[in-house]
């Protein structure tokens, strides 16, 4: 009932960079006003306190109610750095970031890809050196989702010897305000400004801003990456398994590609549209089978990646299916349907948050028990 009435009327903006901020944290701080901000985060840090069960039960309800896109500017705030400084923090660090965080007013972003480094993150290659209470910062990232819109990034750097690989890593909370930084935003495909390329001149980080320990930055990353491929899914995977109802209601009452009658009457459009409605119930059977692993507290770890990889397939199979079926209408910026856009932006799906290859060497190897 809350979110049917409380839900944003209009759309969000992607063309101002201030609007588009304004819009993200205009909509976080409702939530937080309301009191649903951070469902799953424990009560004395904010948060509701909830179950696993129940915080899926606020996913289904935010995705029926055709609540803006999760993936907005706040995003990795909750469901990244937040989380990460409930577990791997200091209290200082918590006392001061997780309200910011709850209520909107600062936004984060992730400081991880490097030009030649991403889907092998040990092999980064920036660098942190220690200069007595603080550390200079020098390199470059890549890929670094709104950036330009943030006020704080999870920055992994490279603090250990040049050949350290994993070991000698450090997680590090950096201010995008200090002196040295510069933002460079991309425009996607979908022509949007996800992504930024950030460059760091001598950038100064207090040493009081290191989440763990300094050179133990790998196991915090790992605890980040965990929450991005288990619980923080769950919001995306449920939008897209009512955007596909949304297809399928279009599909009965529109002509297909080839015009005439309606696009479920094409028995190839039917098929691929009873497949990837299949593929959805089965993700939803892997997210029930996760959620009650988490309601007994077994950490899945690499059991993550067992829902990450065929939801970011079944991400880009789904939108492709959508545009086949919209047809000449799909190159039309006048459709009014934004299924055209989340299929440019779906190329990046098994990407983002390691490689749909990462991901299957994360099974083979970790699950399946198979060589390197």
């Amino acid at each position: 009932e809350w979110l049917h009435k409380n839900k944003p009327k209009e759309r969000r903006p992607e063309g101002n960079f201030d609007e588009m901020l304004a819009f993200d944290r205009g909509w976080q701080r409702a939530q937080f006003d309301g009191g649903w901000a951070g469902i799953a985060w424990p009560k004395e840090y904010g948060g509701r306190g909830l179950s696993p069960t129940q915080q899926l039960i606020w996913c289904e309800e935010y995705a029926s109610a055709h609540c803006p896109l999760v993936h907005d500017s706040c995003w990795l705030a909750q469901n990244h750095a937040g989380p990460t400084l409930i577990v791997r923090g200091t209290e200082e660090q918590k006392a001061f970031h997780l309200p910011l965080i709850l209520n909107g007013e600062a936004n984060w972003c992730q400081g991880f890809s490097e030009p030649n480094a991403g889907s092998d993150l040990a092999s980064l290659r920036m660098r942190g050196v220690v200069d007595g209470d603080h550390l200079v910062v020098n390199g470059q990232k890549t890929w670094t989702t709104y950036a330009h819109l943030s006020d704080y990034q999870e920055l992994l750097v490279r603090t250990g010897a040049a050949d350290s690989r994993h070991r000698g890593l450090t997680w590090i909370i950096c201010d995008m305000r200090a002196p040295g930084i510069e933002i460079r935003p991309m425009k996607a495909l979908d022509g949007v400004y996800h992504n930024c390329e950030v460059f760091y001149d001598n950038v100064r980080i207090p040493l009081s801003n290191i989440v763990g320990e300094l050179h133990g930055g790998w196991s915090v990353a790992m605890t980040t990456f965990g929450f991005e491929r288990g619980p923080a899914a769950f919001s995306s995977f449920c939008q897209m398994a009512v955007e596909l109802e949304v297809l399928v209601a279009y599909a009965r009452s529109n002509p297909g590609p080839r015009g005439g009658r309606p696009a479920l009457d094409d028995d190839t459009i039917a098929d691929r549209l009873g497949m990837v409605r299949a593929q959805t119930q089965s993700l939803r059977a892997i997210m029930y089978m996760m959620i009650g692993a988490a309601e007994r507290n077994v950490d899945l770890g690499a059991e993550g990646s067992l829902m990450h990889l065929p939801y970011t397939e079944l991400e880009q199979s789904f939108n492709k299916l959508a545009v086949d079926i919209l047809g000449p209408r799909a190159l039309s910026r006048s459709e009014g349907h934004p299924w055209s856009k989340t299929y440019l932006k779906s190329f990046s799906a098994t990407i983002a948050g390691g490689t749909a290859e990462v991901q299957r060497n994360i099974i083979g190897e970790r699950l399946l028990g198979l060589p390197r």
